[in-house]
């Protein structure tokens, strides 16, 4: 089988890296990567993936004619050969916009039962695409990561506390605007604070904090927050995926007016419990540990490292057994058109 990871934003490569190994190491699948020109210029000037084939137009996807486009976004171009397969950008199983039918698809492959049971539903309207629960490829990126004496190799001091603070950057659940201010004023002398701006959050809620002058608050500027998740001994944030990523870990959460699945760890409504609900969170890390794996069987349960062997197993037999249904797309002559504009007017992007 022939694969093409379709990468339009750089914080895709922990997703798509345990599948590429994956095939690495089967030696008997091929594969490209296709980059928007702004990501590739950031792969050549942090030399990663400098040993992959990478190409930048749909010309060269054409001709490398991929049996499988897999992309973790929402969108895929339209015009390249081969099934559409949704992997997701985030296990974001609060927003509604993680269930939206774009029309890109064949394939959804889901991250858990709660996950496949929505996507089912949608299949059951929709009926031209397919559904297969295999878990999300950064699992196994985030588990197999190297970790041993982490905070040595970040300069993080190991008496120190540690919480990792990284909202969402969606106007409706982010929770910086209300967090940050009140952040250096809660600092203890024994914590250091990591704070993992999205990369879409606002310039200025991000300068507010960047003036603090708190040296006991650093922010970390990376596509990869997997190394800051086995660093931090908790996480604050809002309804961001990235809760689920460390909560495998079976680490405490504290979440600030979470959407659902509240009793994942402490839900604060009010900026001022934040210091409160760490103090509690320090004196029992493992207040919430049964409902954390409680949640995650359902939304991602695969923590066995094993989910990119799934996916290639899983594709291949779509295309054995012939599985994909007969019902054709619809048309979705809009977001066709918006695929075309940007390639014309923002050229560099991937949509």
């Amino acid at each position: 089988m022939k694969y093409l990871f379709y990468i339009s934003k750089f914080y895709s490569i922990p997703i798509v890296q345990p599948l590429m190994e994956y095939l690495d190491a089967s030696k008997v699948n091929d594969y490209v990567i296709m980059v928007s020109r702004k990501v590739n210029q950031r792969l050549k000037d942090e030399n990663i993936w400098q040993d992959k084939d990478i190409i930048t137009t749909v010309q060269e996807g054409k001709e490398f004619n991929p049996d499988y486009c897999l992309s973790p976004g929402n969108y895929v171009d339209f015009r390249l050969p081969g099934l559409k397969v949704e992997i997701f950008h985030g296990i974001g199983i609060e927003k509604e916009s993680h269930y939206e039918i774009r029309h890109f698809f064949d394939v959804y492959l889901t991250s858990g039962p709660i996950v496949t049971e929505r996507f089912n539903k949608l299949q059951q309207r929709y009926g031209y695409f397919l559904v297969k629960e295999t878990g999300w490829p950064k699992m196994d990126y985030i588990m197999s990561y190297p970790h041993e004496k982490i905070r040595e190799k970040f300069n993080f001091p190991a008496y120190k506390k540690i919480i990792l603070y990284a909202p969402t950057f969606s106007d409706k659940l982010q929770s910086a605007d209300e967090l940050l201010p009140v952040i250096p004023g809660i600092i203890n002398a024994d914590e250091i604070w990591i704070i993992k701006f999205h990369e879409f959050m606002d310039k200025k809620i991000i300068e507010s904090i960047e003036n603090s002058g708190n040296e006991n608050i650093k922010i970390v500027d990376t596509y990869d927050i997997t190394p800051y998740l086995y660093i931090a001994d908790v996480m604050v944030s809002d309804t961001s995926s990235v809760i689920y990523e460390f909560m495998a870990l079976d680490k405490p959460v504290i979440t600030y007016r979470t959407s659902s699945r509240t009793d994942k760890g402490i839900d604060i409504q009010n900026p001022v419990e934040l210091r409160t609900a760490l103090d509690r969170t320090f004196a029992d890390p493992g207040e919430y540990s049964a409902l954390r794996k409680g949640h995650l069987s359902e939304v991602n349960p695969y923590l066995d490292g094993m989910i990119a062997q799934r996916v290639v197993y899983t594709l291949d037999s779509i295309m054995i057994n012939n599985e994909i249904p007969e019902k054709k797309k619809p048309l979705n002559l809009f977001r066709k058109l918006r695929i075309l504009f940007h390639e014309k007017f923002r050229r560099g992007h991937l949509k």
